[in-house]
């Protein structure tokens, strides 16, 4: 979950640069395509997936349409989002997926867990306003961040739902069938506008942002994300997202971007410190 914090991070300051040269839902179709060959070639390389790995199909189309309606709502609020309201939108996947992982899992969080989620958020949220406490107190919800949150719910109730409907499959295989199912319902979705793009147009920006969420931000974090899921309970599991407002300083940084003040440094601490309370293995009560 380290690694999936770090590499998340990539695609928030690699989507920045080009949320607005290409259509979000085109663009995560090809994405998901682009990772079900990443996830296939990898699975071709451990000996395929097996006899009935793919039975009950509708099991991957709901995952799949969770986690393709995510990226594409991240896009899309980032058009118009500065990336400091969105990224305070994106704490509070925790919070919610704890919830969600109640309702459909009856997990119940220890005392500890819920102060290592309120520790990290805080210590997130003064990362995202950079030490400023002004910022905070003026942060306003505008349509941009209304709609990443809707995403960002989407994101939260994929985590619990992958261990609901999962019956014994490998990481790797419920990977396959999740980018396959997204990559279907999007292209459906946004046939028109897949076929609109001048593909042998778009920047640089575009492709090197393609690669990297399609392999990194999306074939690698979503095996990563379904081994970790079905081994710790759903709230742990997200709340190593508090980690990706200081791993995208870290970015930023390599970009050339400008570098954050010394007090930021306070909720990075914060951040380690909720990991550290979290890293205990604690399993969660079910009601």
């Amino acid at each position: 979950m380290l690694a999936f914090s770090a590499l998340v991070a990539g695609s928030f300051s690699l989507g920045g640069l080009m949320a607005n040269d290409i259509d979000p839902a085109a663009f995560t179709a090809v994405r998901f395509w682009l990772a079900a060959v990443f996830v296939g070639m990898l699975a071709s390389l451990r000996g395929g997936f097996g006899t009935g790995s793919f039975r009950a199909p509708w099991r991957y189309a709901v995952l799949g349409g969770l986690f393709g309606l995510y990226f594409v709502l991240m896009f899309e609020g980032l058009k118009t989002a500065p990336p400091v309201s969105a990224a305070a939108v994106f704490t509070l996947v925790p919070l919610m997926a704890a919830g969600f992982a109640w309702l459909l899992l009856r997990q119940v969080m220890t005392g500890r867990m819920s102060l290592a989620l309120a520790v990290g958020a805080v210590g997130a949220l003064w990362v995202i306003f950079r030490a400023d406490f002004q910022a905070l107190l003026a942060f306003d919800l505008g349509r941009g961040e209304a709609v990443y949150f809707i995403g960002c719910a989407s994101h939260a109730l994929y985590t619990p739902m992958v261990r609901r409907l999962n019956r014994g499959e490998t990481a790797v295989t419920f990977t396959f069938g999740t980018v396959v199912a997204g990559g279907i319902i999007l292209s459906i979705y946004a046939w028109s506008d897949l076929v609109a793009v001048n593909w042998a147009d778009l920047p640089l920006r575009v492709w090197v942002a393609l690669f990297y969420t399609a392999f990194f931000a999306t074939a690698v974090t979503v095996v990563i994300l379904q081994f970790a899921t079905l081994r710790l309970p759903s709230a742990k599991v997200m709340a190593y997202t508090y980690l990706v407002p200081s791993w995208v300083i870290i970015w930023e940084v390599l970009l050339g971007n400008d570098t954050p003040p010394a007090l930021v440094l306070i909720g990075v601490m914060l951040t380690v410190l909720a990991l550290f309370l979290l890293l205990r293995d604690d399993e969660v009560r079910k009601c």
